[in-house]
């Protein structure tokens, strides 16, 4: 068993920290692991993402297209950007909350409402106001924590170990929010 997840975001999102709370889980849960992550534009707010590969024996991480499992889209038009690389009836977690590039905020693009509306075609779409739940779960900066729990119902791995490595990765003031989000999202339901 392979596991594919592509992280797909904008420069500040916490797509690296994101990433690498993943891979130590499926680490610790005594999968091979793979990581790769893009974070050059990520100074202007411009796309970052990342990808998570695991299984008994991983060589690359890069996943190919069509292969991908779980896209967890931390703003919508990144995860659209990034759905080639998902298969079809694949999961994509899509944090609802848009974060509008450059061309878009000048009006000589267009912001792909329809287009990301129409991944529901292709894949298993699971929006979320991350940021809300964060909020409800105390500290908006839990957000991508929310979409954590929200994959790990589709990874069968034990949230004893996901609770491990958040509290041993964020920062000590924002543990128990963290650990708030993350079951908040495990037991979220659209």
């Amino acid at each position: 068993m392979i596991k594919n997840i592509i992280l797909a975001g904008v420069g500040g999102q916490g797509l690296v920290l994101a990433t690498r709370l993943i891979a130590e889980v499926a680490f610790r849960a005594g999968f091979d692991v793979k990581t790769n992550d893009v974070i050059g534009l990520s100074q202007r707010g411009g796309r970052v993402w990342g990808s998570v590969r695991f299984g008994e024996k991983i060589y690359s991480p890069n996943i190919p297209p069509k292969e991908g499992d779980i896209l967890l889209g931390l703003e919508p038009l990144e995860a659209y950007r990034w759905s080639h690389l998902m298969k079809d009836g694949g999961y994509i977690i899509l944090n609802e909350r848009e974060d509008y590039p450059t061309p878009v905020l000048l009006e000589l693009e267009k912001y792909p409402v329809e287009e990301i509306e129409a991944m529901k075609d292709n894949y298993k779409v699971i929006n979320v106001d991350a940021v809300e739940e964060a909020k409800k779960a105390g500290n908006i900066k839990a957000a991508n924590t929310v979409i954590l729990g929200i994959m790990a119902r589709y990874l069968d791995i034990d949230t004893k170990i996901w609770e491990e490595v958040i509290r041993e990765n964020v920062p000590e003031k924002a543990i128990e929010a963290n650990i708030n989000a993350f079951y908040r999202g495990y037991s979220y339901q659209p």
